[in-house]
């Protein structure tokens, strides 16, 4: 299987946080499946990071990278066919991250790992 991690579930899979589901964990954990993330992760993270709004031992891009390494999690980049993408998204979810996530899936068939009801709606996989 191949997954897409939604931001909130690449924090959580680094803090070992007991939020994340336990299918979701050991999808993540299967080295059987091929798991990215999204440079709008990264992007997100920084921002948040920059607010205040997120803590981490470490500078988001040394976090990020080094996370990335450790745990064999393959980098997404964001192609301007994603972002565009995006326009033929009915407006069912207000947060733009997670709306570029719901491309990316879409248009590279990746399963979005995501604890986020409201992006299934999209019609896209997710697992939890």
């Amino acid at each position: 299987m191949r997954l897409l991690l939604d931001t909130h579930v690449f924090l959580w899979w680094n803090m070992d946080d007991p939020r994340l589901s336990a299918s979701a964990r050991a999808a993540i954990a299967s080295a059987s499946n091929e798991v990215f993330l999204s440079a709008a992760s990264a992007w997100e993270i920084a921002i948040k990071w920059q607010k205040g709004r997120l803590t981490l031992p470490e500078p988001p891009d040394a976090y990020v990278a080094s996370r990335l390494q450790s745990n064999a999690i393959l980098p997404l980049a964001v192609e301007l066919q994603h972002a565009a993408a995006v326009a033929a998204l009915p407006p069912l979810h207000s947060d733009p991250f997670d709306r570029l996530l719901v491309s990316q899936a879409r248009m590279e068939d990746l399963t979005l790992v995501t604890g986020d009801p409201e992006i299934a709606r999209y019609g896209v996989t997710t697992l939890w």
